[in-house]
C-alpha cells in the first residue's frame, strides 16, 4: 500500500486527504493524540496536542517522525479512556480485522474524544475499476494490475457509519472527495482535474474516498463546571408562639431568618 501512494493517483489522493486532516484536527484540543498507520500522511501535523504518536503494524525504517510505536491496531498499548484524538488514514482498509480495530479505538478514547478517518469508497469509479480488475483476474481474463492497492476489504460509507453508531459514536462531519476517473498518469490527472468540481456538485456520494469525523458519546456522563458561588446558609432562630389561653411559655417555633 505504501508503494501505491508513490504513484500519480496515490499522490493526488494524499494531497486531498492531507488538506482534510489539516482542517479537521487543527481545532481538536486535548493532551494525547495517536495516528494508526500510513506514515506517508502526517494526519496530526496541524494538531497542537503536546503528546502525539504514530503507530505501525510493521517496522518502518524510513519514518522520520518519532515517536513510532510498533503494535497491533486491535490491541493498543494504552489504558482505557486515555487518548483525546485518534486518526485512522486508511487504517480500516488495510487491517485484516477492521471492526476489532474500531472497538479498540473506542476503548482508548476519552468521553467526547474524536476519531478522524478516511477510506476508499467502493461505490465510486475507483471502486468499480477495482472490482472489475479483481473479477477478471479471478477468471484469468488478464486485465492487468488492479488500480488500487491490494486490500483485505473495502468498507462502505454506510456500513462504517453503522459500526460507529453501534460503538456509541456520533457522526460530526462526513463527505467525499477525489472524483477523477481511475487513470494512472500525471498527464490525464491534470487533463481531468475539472471533474473534482463537477463531482462535488452533481454526484457527491460517488467520490473515490470518504472522510469522517466522529465523537465518542458516553451515556450518563455529564461534564461539571466549576462551582463559583455557594448558597448562603440560613440561621435558625426561636420564635415564641402564643396559645389560646395567653400562656406562651415553653412553646416556640423555629423560623429561618436571613
Amino acid at each position: 500500500m505504501q508503494d501505491w501512494f508513490d504513484t500519480p493517483p496515490g499522490r493526488y489522493l494524499l494531497d486531498w486527504e492531507h488538506r482534510q486532516f489539516e482542517q479537521a484536527v487543527a481545532d481538536i484540543f486535548g493532551y494525547h493524540a495517536l495516528q494508526l498507520g500510513l506514515p506517508a500522511l502526517d494526519a496530526l501535523q496541524a494538531n497542537r496536542m503536546p503528546h502525539r504518536w504514530l503507530a505501525t503494524c510493521e517496522p518502518m525504517p524510513l519514518v522520520q517522525r518519532p515517536p513510532v510505536l510498533l503494535t497491533d491496531f486491535s490491541a493498543l498499548p494504552f489504558p482505557a479512556a486515555s487518548l483525546d484524538l485518534v486518526a485512522l488514514p486508511h487504517t480500516l482498509d488495510s487491517h485484516p480485522d477492521p471492526h476489532a480495530t474500531l472497538r479498540e479505538v473506542a476503548r482508548v478514547l476519552v468521553p467526547e474524544g474524536r476519531v478522524v478517518l478516511c477510506g476508499f469508497n467502493p461505490a465510486s469509479l475507483w471502486g468499480l475499476r477495482q472490482w472489475r480488475d479483481q473479477f477478471c483476474r479471478r477468471r484469468g481474463w488478464g486485465w492487468g494490475e488492479p488500480f488500487l492497492p491490494a486490500l483485505p476489504q473495502q468498507i462502505g460509507y454506510r456500513r462504517l457509519r453503522d459500526w460507529l453508531h453501534l460503538l456509541d459514536f456520533e457522526i460530526e462531519a462526513g463527505h467525499f472527495g477525489c472524483y477523477l476517473p481511475a487513470v494512472r498518469t500525471e498527464k490525464w490527472l491534470h487533463r481531468l482535474d475539472g471533474m473534482d468540481r463537477l463531482g462535488a456538485r452533481w454526484w457527491p456520494i460517488f467520490g473515490g474516498v470518504y472522510f469522517l469525523v466522529a465523537v465518542k458519546r458516553v451515556h450518563g456522563v455529564r461534564l461539571l463546571g466549576a462551582r463559583w458561588k455557594t448558597a448562603p446558609s440560613r440561621a435558625a432562630a426561636a420564635v415564641p408562639l402564643a396559645n389560646r389561653s395567653g400562656d406562651n411559655h415553653g412553646l416556640t417555633l423555629n423560623r429561618k431568618t436571613d
